[in-house]
C-alpha cells in the first residue's frame, strides 16, 4: 500500500508539473499571427511569441524555427506547452519566432523537399531558403516591438535543414545559428546513405510528397493504408520489387522523383547543401547524435565543410549519446536501445551548452569567447562528455583493422591469402533489427545500438572479432572501410558493422527496456554504413560487377568517439542485405533498381578477402 500511495503521489507531482509548464507559455508570452511576404509575393504564416514583460527598456533578442511539420496550434489564443529549443530558455525569456515554410500548411507557395539553393540570385524569382529566411529577418526586426536586433535560429531535423540553410542568407541580424541533426544532402543521408534507399522510411512518404491545394490549418495528405499489417519486414517483403510501391505511391511525386533518379544527377546533386557554404557570418553550433538513425551525417558534414572552406568562422558541434532529435526532451536515465549512458543527460546539454551559446551570441557580448569548445563530444564507452579543440581530434593516429579469414581481427596483415564467403539471399535478407514493433514506424530508431548477436549467428553475416581487450581503446574520428571483395552477380551491396562486445559477466544495468536481453555478451552497435558496390567508383555513374573478380569497394562509416574498454572486444561484421532498413540489391545489375523486375532478384555467392581492413582513427 505504501509502494501504491508513494507510485500516485509521484504521478500527481508530474502531472502538476507539466500542467504548469503548459500554463507558462500562455502566462508569460503574448502571441501574434501575421504573414510575411517573400521578394517574390509569397506569404509565410508565422507565429510571434512576445514575452509580457517586454519594453522599450527591456528588449528581448529573438529565436526563430523554420518548419514543414506545422507552427500548431493555430490561433492567437492557442499556446503550445513549451516555446524556443527547451523550457530553461523559455523561462530566460527571448521573442520567439515559427514559420511554416512555403508551400505546407498555412503558408502559401509550392513546397520541394531539400529546397535547392541559389548561389547568385538575378531576379525576385530567384528564392530559396536563404532568400526566405533573409526576408523574413528583416521584416522581424523591423516589425516586432521591443526586440534588440539579434535574432538566433534552430531547429531539429528538416527545421535543421532550414536552419543550415538559413546560415546561407547572411542577413546582419542573424548572429546565431544551430543546426540539429539536419539534413546535408539527401544521397547521402536520410532517405539514402551512399545513394542506397532506406525502405524503412517507406511509409513516411506521404508527408514529403502530396502537395496542398490551400492554406491550411489540417493534414492534407493520408498515411499508407497497410490493412492493420504490423511487421514491416514481412509487409515490405511481400510487397516485392520496388515498382510493385506504384500501387500506393503513383501520385506521391517525391516516390516518383525517387524512382526516376537511381544515380546521382543533377537533382541530386543541387540538394547538396555543402557546396554552398564559404564565408558564414553568424556564430554555429552542429547538434547531432551518435544514435541519429535518420540524420547522423549532416551535422559532421556541415561542421567539417564549415571548417574547411571558412576556418575563422565560429564553428562548434555538440554529439551526445542520444537518437534522432532526443536531446530536446529530458527522460531522466538516459537510454539508447538497452544501453544506459548515465542520467539527465539532455538537460545537462540543455543548460550548460545550448543556451550558454544562445545567451552568448544574442544576449550577451557575442564575441568569439564562448567558453564553449570547438567540438563537445560524447564519449559513448566511457559515457561521459569530452572536450576538443578540433575535430577529428588532433591526436587520433590510424590504427588498420585487418579482416582475417579465420575470423580474427588483426592489427597486422596476415601472412598469406585467405578468404571468406557466404550466399547472399534477396528472399531472405538478413533482418536489420529484432524488434519488429517497430519495423512499420515513420522511421528506425533503436538499432542503431542494439545487440548484434540475432545478425552474427545468421550464415550470410560474416563475423571478425579481436581477442579480448587488455587496455582500453578508444576509436575517436572516422572510420573508412577498404575492402576487398567479388561476387558471383554483377551486383551488391556491401554493409559493414563496428561492434563493441561485452563481456560474458556483464551485469544487467537497473533500467533494462527489455527483461529478455543479457547485458553479458552484448554486442551492441557502435557504427554500421552501406556502400552499394554499384557506386564503387562513381555516385553518376555506376558499374556492374566482372562475377568472380577481386574488387576494391570503400566503405565509410560516420564518426565515432567510443571507448572499448578493457576485457571487450572489437567486432565487425559485413553482410550485404538489413531488411527493410535498406532496400534490397537485385545482386543482378540493371540500370535502374528501382524499377527490377522480381526476376531480376537472384542468389549470389559473396566473398571478402583478408587483405580487407577497417581504418580507424584512435585516440592515444
Amino acid at each position: 500500500m505504501k509502494k501504491f500511495y508513494s507510485l500516485m503521489l509521484a504521478l500527481l507531482v508530474t502531472c502538476t508539473v507539466a500542467l504548469a509548464q503548459s500554463n507558462y507559455a500562455k502566462e508569460h508570452y503574448t502571441k501574434k499571427e501575421v504573414y510575411i511576404t517573400m521578394r517574390d509575393g509569397v506569404k509565410l504564416f508565422t507565429a510571434i511569441y512576445t514575452p509580457k514583460d517586454a519594453a522599450a527598456g527591456k528588449k528581448y533578442p529573438m529565436i526563430m524555427q523554420r518548419t514543414c511539420y506545422s507552427v500548431a496550434p493555430y490561433g492567437e489564443g492557442n499556446y503550445p506547452a513549451r516555446l524556443g529549443p527547451s523550457d530553461i530558455m523559455m523561462k530566460e525569456g527571448y521573442i520567439v519566432v515559427y514559420q511554416d515554410v512555403r508551400g505546407r500548411w498555412k503558408s502559401e507557395g509550392t513546397w520541394t523537399n531539400m529546397t535547392p539553393a541559389i548561389d547568385n540570385k538575378k531576379s525576385k524569382k530567384d528564392v530559396d531558403e536563404g532568400s526566405d529566411t533573409y526576408d523574413t529577418i528583416d521584416w522581424l526586426v523591423k516589425n516586432v516591438k521591443f526586440n534588440n536586433g539579434k535574432v538566433g535560429q534552430w531547429g531539429i531535423s528538416y527545421p535543421g535543414f532550414y536552419t543550415a540553410a538559413g546560415i546561407l542568407s547572411n542577413h546582419p541580424a542573424l548572429k546565431a545559428s544551430s543546426p540539429q541533426a539536419p539534413i546535408s544532402d539527401f544521397w547521402f543521408d536520410d532517405f539514402h546513405h551512399n545513394g542506397a534507399l532506406l525502405e524503412s522510411y517507406f511509409f513516411a512518404y506521404p508527408v514529403f510528397g502530396v502537395q496542398k491545394k490551400d492554406t491550411t490549418s489540417k493534414a492534407w495528405y493520408s498515411m499508407l493504408n497497410t490493412n492493420g499489417a504490423r511487421d514491416g519486414y514481412d509487409f515490405l517483403l511481400s510487397m516485392g520489387a520496388l515498382p510493385n510501391a506504384d500501387k500506393y505511391y503513383k501520385d506521391n511525386f517525391f516516390w516518383q522523383e525517387t524512382v526516376n533518379h537511381p544515380n546521382y544527377d543533377e537533382f541530386w546533386q543541387k540538394r547538396d547543401l555543402l557546396r554552398h557554404y564559404n564565408k558564414v557570418k553568424p556564430a554555429v553550433m552542429l547538434v547531432g547524435g551518435w544514435y541519429d538513425a535518420e540524420d547522423l551525417r549532416g551535422p559532421l558534414a556541415i561542421y567539417k565543410t564549415i571548417a574547411q572552406k571558412d576556418p575563422s568562422a565560429y564553428n562548434t558541434i555538440v554529439m551526445g549519446p542520444f537518437g534522432h532529435g532526443r536531446w530536446s526532451r529530458e527522460t531522466g536515465h538516459t537510454l539508447h536501445s538497452n544501453v544506459y549512458f548515465g542520467d539527465s543527460i539532455a538537460t545537462f546539454y540543455q543548460r550548460n551548452i545550448e543556451a550558454k551559446f544562445f545567451d552568448h551570441f544574442l544576449k550577451g557580448n557575442g564575441d568569439k569567447n564562448s567558453g564553449l569548445p570547438k567540438a563537445y563530444m560524447y564519449n559513448t564507452g566511457k559515457k561521459e562528455w569530452a572536450q576538443f579543440t578540433q575535430w577529428p581530434a588532433a591526436n587520433a593516429q590510424h590504427v588498420k583493422l585487418y579482416l582475417s579469414a579465420d575470423g580474427k581481427l588483426a592489427m597486422n596483415q596476415p601472412a598469406t591469402q585467405g578468404s571468406v564467403s557466404f550466399i547472399s539471399d534477396p528472399a531472405k535478407p538478413v533482418p536489420y533489427t529484432e524488434d519488429n514493433t517497430t519495423t512499420m514506424g515513420f522511421t528506425p530508431h533503436n538499432y542503431m545500438s542494439e545487440d548484434q548477436r540475432f545478425a552474427g549467428r545468421r550464415p550470410d553475416v560474416l563475423v571478425f572479432q579481436t581477442d579480448v581487450l587488455q587496455d582500453d581503446m578508444t576509436l575517436g574520428g572516422e572510420i573508412m572501410s577498404h575492402l576487398k571483395v567479388a561476387t558471383t552477380g554483377t551486383d551488391a551491396d556491401w554493409i559493414v558493422k563496428v561492434i563493441d562486445v561485452y563481456p560474458p559477466d556483464e551485469p544487467n544495468h537497473p533500467y533494462m527496456p527489455n527483461k529478455n536481453i543479457l547485458m553479458a555478451g552484448y554486442q551492441q552497435m557502435v557504427r554500421s554504413e552501406i556502400m552499394p558496390g554499384r557506386f564503387r567508383n562513381s555516385f553518376e555513374k555506376p558499374e556492374a560487377f566482372v562475377p568472380n573478380q577481386k574488387t576494391e569497394v570503400n566503405v565509410k562509416l560516420q564518426d565515432v568517439l567510443h571507448t572499448f574498454k578493457k576485457g571487450h572486444r572489437i567486432m565487425i561484421q559485413v553482410q550485404s542485405t538489413a531488411f527493410p532498413l535498406w532496400a534490397r540489391n537485385p545482386q543482378k545489375f540493371v540500370p535502374n533498381p528501382y524499377k527490377a523486375t522480381d526476376a531480376d532478384y537472384v542468389k549470389s555467392t559473396h566473398t571478402i578477402y583478408n587483405d580487407s581492413y577497417i581504418d580507424v582513427e584512435v585516440i592515444k
